[in-house]
């Protein structure tokens, strides 16, 4: 076959499996809620990997979440997972409320309560929760506390037979390995590269932890919470530059943000430390913070997708179009899920070391193969990509 069909009946086939997944309709889609407690649950299930089966994602906390963004996330994760190679569905939950507001340890278990019957052990779809934007640790304890099923809820600590992956950073582990990949395949190396975190939480301290041990060369971040943006000067001692690495490792924004104001420089507001020039940017923080708006403003040659749809479908073209390599969420931010899985399967051990083998070489392994298959075929790695994962929804490989 030519490489000119080759190409041709890749996007026949791309086309073809996008149409069918679009008609995916949700194995799952509720709302359950508390009127007395004034809380709102959600649970949205997008696909199943074979019948009697389970889908699995995170817990989403905020004011705002709704029930249209749960299924949103429940759908990527749903590529996520098949992208990952990890035998479940996709599926996401989400609380609405304030995760520190007075009350809302009996909000959430009153949630929580409502969610049990959907769990497998009771023949429902739904794998369980797990830690997303807004989880604090003590949720593990009140879960445990409401439906007394430890087992579905992921990322606990490892006393209690968990993976811990926010303390290990194991989801930022993989978004740093995606991009290690890349730059290698291009003939680089993470050593000395230079690069931006926007979104200091779990996801960006994970990054510039594991990134940084890479020996990549940490020259802005960003957080609302230390103030905006700020350049850490290349000519930065390096004890002072692992001290702000440790700070951010530890999430102690009080520590973090005195350090900045030490040794770094204020650029402005958040999202200026997308327009640096850098080896990699790691877009950690919300969706769609890069567009069609601002996209020719960002110069970074790699763009490793730590948050859920940091680019706009538009903004990934045009910044295939300018030449970055944009590593897209479903495929770079998979650690999460891998630790899931390794801890809801394994049966005792080191549960968060091996979390971290299988996510660094699982996401290592499908990032040179989307990037080699986007050579071969001259398509974008998005598109590589996705037709790794659809295919893999759709049970061909």
């Amino acid at each position: 076959m030519s490489s000119a069909e080759s190409r041709q009946d890749f996007f026949v086939q791309l086309q073809q499996d996008i149409l069918d997944f679009h008609r995916i309709k949700p194995e799952l889609e509720l709302s359950v809620r508390d009127p007395d407690l004034d809380v709102e649950g959600y649970v949205v299930v997008w696909n199943l990997p074979e019948p009697g089966g389970f889908g699995k994602g995170g817990t989403r906390v905020t004011p705002t979440v709704s029930l249209d963004e749960v299924g949103m996330l429940a759908r990527t994760m749903s590529l996520k997972n098949a992208a990952a190679g990890v035998p479940m569905g996709g599926a996401k939950s989400g609380i609405r409320g304030n995760p520190r507001g007075p009350g809302f340890k009996q909000q959430f278990q009153a949630i929580a309560r409502r969610f049990k019957p959907l769990f497998p052990e009771h023949g429902g779809p739904f794998g369980g929760m797990g830690f997303d934007m807004g989880a604090r640790p003590e949720f593990v304890d009140w879960f445990i506390e409401a439906t007394g099923m430890p087992q579905r809820f992921t990322g606990k600590p490892a006393e209690l037979g968990g993976t811990d992956y926010d303390l290990h950073g194991i989801a930022g582990l993989g978004v740093a390995v995606a991009a290690r990949a890349a730059l290698m395949a291009a003939g680089g190396t993470a050593e000395g590269a230079s690069f931006a975190v926007q979104g200091l939480g779990a996801m960006g301290a994970g990054v510039v932890r594991w990134f940084s041990s890479f020996g990549g060369h940490a020259r802005w971040v960003s957080d609302p919470l230390v103030g905006g943006a700020w350049e850490l000067p290349d000519e930065l001692d390096p004890a002072a530059r692992q001290q702000i690495v440790d700070a951010i490792t530890a999430m102690d924004r009080e520590r973090l943000h005195e350090l900045l104001r030490e040794h770094g420089k204020n650029i402005g507001p958040p999202q200026a430390v997308l327009y640096q020039d850098v080896d990699v940017l790691f877009p950690c923080a919300v969706h769609d913070v890069i567009h069609k708006g601002n996209v020719s403003d960002v110069i970074a040659r790699v763009v490793s997708e730590g948050a859920n749809g940091p680019c706009t479908a538009d903004a990934r073209d045009a910044l295939q179009d300018q030449g970055a390599v944009v590593l897209p969420d479903f495929l770079a931010n998979s650690g999460g899920i891998i630790a899931a899985w390794v801890e809801m399967t394994e049966q005792g051990g080191d549960k968060a070391a091996e979390a971290k083998r299988r996510t660094e070489q699982i996401i290592d392994a499908n990032v040179r193969r989307v990037l080699a298959d986007a050579t071969r075929l001259d398509v974008s790695p998005y598109q590589s990509a996705m037709s790794m994962a659809l295919r893999r929804v759709f049970r061909r490989e």
